[in-house]
């Protein structure tokens, strides 16, 4: 018997066969490398290319600094630079606003959605509302709020109210009138067929509507700090760009993103929570 006999009777199992598991744990560590890279594949590319373009020629380093300094001044402004201040500020007014907005939206959407004569009421002025900028406004609002905290949470309230509030009602409307129609026919009341049959089938598109309205809460943040503050992320990016502190304007800049990134998935994560009947979610 020579050593290939030997080594190819070791891989073998007692009855002559290889292993079923070391196969199967082979295709699922190429499996999940090939989701890996399926999904952050071109992130990571992204990363590779901001880091190393710069180095290559391919970027102007003086004007996009690499990603490890962006990195290094995230870290330094969080531990002990402005960002630490500045971060709390920013979602202090966001999530004032965001849920100013949410308190409001959702009650009144739930209201228009199921009785048509407050929809008739109220629909012309939303609309003339919901198509005029609230960074247009926002003089308005600093003339009758003032310079303060209030103009600034306010204009974001403006803004963060329409998605959620327009998401409400359509999530109304659009639950289906045969479970309605069914509800009545077993005797159901019109409260119980609110609470059984409309709001859970309202839910999906409502969280749809937060995950808009809270995307234009951290942009008009953005906006509003860079129009008129004195401290906040948004005004950390003006600030750096005044004063050629390119790695910490960059910083604000992806610390920005990230806020949004970790909303979306919180809201996500409170969707799959809330509708574990639905697939969609």
């Amino acid at each position: 018997m020579t050593i290939q006999d030997v080594n190819s009777s070791l891989a073998l199992g007692a009855d002559g066969a290889r292993p079923a598991n070391t196969g199967a744990f082979g295709r699922k560590a190429l499996q999940l490398v090939g989701d890996l890279a399926t999904r952050f594949g071109v992130l990571i590319a992204f990363a590779l290319l901001w880091e190393y373009g710069g180095r290559l020629g391919f970027l102007n380093s003086a004007v996009i600094p690499p990603l490890s300094n962006v990195i290094a001044a995230l870290r330094d402004g969080l531990v002990s630079g402005p960002l630490k201040e500045d971060l709390g500020i920013s979602l202090t007014r966001a999530g004032v606003a965001f849920g100013a907005a949410t308190a409001l939206g959702i009650p009144l959407g739930l209201v228009m959605g199921q009785l048509p004569t407050a929809e008739k009421l109220i629909d012309p002025l939303l609309q003339l509302f919901r198509q005029t900028s609230a960074l247009a406004l926002y003089p308005v609002f600093i003339l009758l709020l003032g310079l303060g905290e209030t103009s600034k949470v306010f204009v974001i309230f403006w803004a963060s109210l329409f998605p959620i509030l327009l998401a409400t009602i359509g999530g109304v409307k659009e639950v289906d009138g045969k479970l309605i129609e069914m509800a009545r026919v077993y005797g159901a009341r019109r409260l119980t067929i609110f609470r059984r049959v409309v709001l859970p089938g309202a839910v999906p598109q409502i969280f749809v509507g937060l995950r808009l309205s809270a995307t234009t809460a951290l942009l008009m943040l953005i906006a509003a700090e860079m129009i008129g503050a004195n401290h906040g992320v948004g005004f950390q990016v003006m600030n750096a760009q005044y004063n050629f502190q390119l790695p910490l304007m960059f910083a604000s800049i992806v610390l920005l993103a990230l806020l949004g990134l970790a909303t979306n998935y919180a809201i996500l994560g409170l969707q799959r929570r809330l509708c574990r009947w639905n697939a969609a979610a």
